[in-house]
């Protein structure tokens, strides 16, 4: 009899389109990604299941192994074909590919596909990779039940997985986690090695199995995903205090409200075009509310209209808390991470953009990365964290005019 753990029998019984399992290292990822391929066979005989990893030699040191080994332990005679990748059965076939091998996902068809160790992959080949195996996956199930793609991993920072099953979350997929932990039959000397060599960051992704960037030091350290989350939404009566970043084009603005003395975001607009477009957006969606925008300081400069942005916000019906200069960058970045450490609470459903950009942003020799873009929406909510939190004395000087 083959003992599985509570997060694998869950990824086995799962009939979602799409089932990713992200987890720790020794978890047994691949051993439940082996094992359901084997079950799609059983129960639904004669059809092809396509089995992925990111190279041929993993292919051949995982896959083949595993496979050999649940065939033997269930009695299920099998041919492989070691040249051609290919497993065949009296209940049907496995085909086995490399994800950077995309010229020979080609000529076949499955019934049901597993992606192992999907965020190995960058980005870009991932999803190149993903469009290539949903491409084959076209062979009718006996059953008339989903041709699902599932994928196993443990995370890799926030690549593929997290854009997925985060990021894009649907009712049509589902995300499995698990810890190490969480396998009682590992030696205890294998668990003391990873406390030994892995940094706290590295063990949040490596052994519990969490979303956490791996490529550099972050830009708002403090921020924890788990601790800074709420469910607070605008409500009726809220004064919203809205931070505001200027671009051409792509403007981003995050919208929150004070709560016994702690900072909620609680929307974004992102990707916004101008000035104009973002006033009929808070005019649309806030109608009834009291509006505080504290802006960029490069919206005080006259623009195209022959007004500043500044200006025309003010003349739209909003106060403006508008600085003479922006703040000095550690500083706001301090003052954020320090109101982190205090409450400082982010909505991530109604603020994707901001609470990913955090999670994420990078240092880019000694400053925050622009190039990643990621730095319009996180100026726009530091500016009025900021602006309230450093330097309460200069905006009671501006109400006071």
């Amino acid at each position: 009899m083959i003992k599985i753990l509570k997060h694998q029998a869950e990824f086995l019984k799962s009939n979602a389109p799409s089932t990713g399992l992200v987890a720790g290292f020794g978890s047994g990822k691949s051993i439940v990604a082996t094992l359901k391929s084997i079950e799609k066979l059983k129960s639904n005989p004669g059809i092809t299941v396509g089995y992925y990893l990111p190279t041929h030699s993993l292919i051949k040191s995982i896959a083949f192994k595993n496979f050999n080994h649940y065939f033997n332990e269930m009695g299920i005679s099998y041919n492989l074909n070691g040249s051609d990748f290919k497993y065949t059965t009296p209940i049907g076939n496995v085909i086995l590919r490399s994800l950077t091998r995309l010229d020979l996902i080609i000529g076949y068809e499955t019934a049901y596909a597993v992606i192992d160790e999907a965020d190995v992959l960058t980005m870009e080949n991932a999803k190149a990779g993903y469009k290539a195996v949903v491409a084959r996956n076209r062979q009718k199930m006996p059953d008339d039940s989903y041709n699902s793609v599932d994928m196993v991993s443990t995370p890799e920072g926030f690549k593929f997985l997290y854009e997925y099953y985060v990021k894009e979350a649907s009712d049509r997929r589902k995300l499995i986690k698990a810890n190490t932990l969480d396998n009682p039959f590992l030696p205890k000397s294998y668990i003391e090695n990873l406390y030994d060599t892995y940094s706290e960051k590295e063990l949040k992704a490596y052994m519990a199995g969490e979303f956490v960037n791996l490529t550099a030091g972050t830009v708002y350290s403090d921020y924890d995903y788990e601790v800074n989350t709420t469910d607070r939404v605008v409500q009726e009566n809220d004064t919203l205090h809205i931070g505001m970043d200027f671009n051409i084009t792509n403007m981003a603005a995050v919208i929150h409200v004070i709560e016994d003395n702690i900072p909620y975001a609680v929307g974004e607009a992102c990707g916004v075009y101008d000035t104009f477009q973002m006033i009929r957006l808070f005019k649309d969606k806030y109608p009834n509310h009291n509006i505080i925008i504290y802006p960029d300081a490069s919206g005080n400069s006259r623009n195209t209209s022959g007004e500043s942005d500044h200006n025309l916000l003010r003349q739209a019906g909003f106060k403006v808390f508008a600085p003479k200069k922006n703040p000095n960058v550690k500083d706001r970045i301090t003052t954020a991470n320090m109101m982190f450490r205090k409450g400082y609470k982010v909505n991530s459903n109604q603020c994707p953009e901001y609470s990913q950009a955090l999670m994420q942003l990078g240092y880019k020799n000694g400053e925050p990365d622009k190039g990643s873009g990621l730095d319009h929406v996180t100026d726009a909510g530091t500016y009025f964290i900021y602006f309230t939190y450093k330097q309460r004395n200069a905006k009671v000087l501006i109400w006071l005019r």
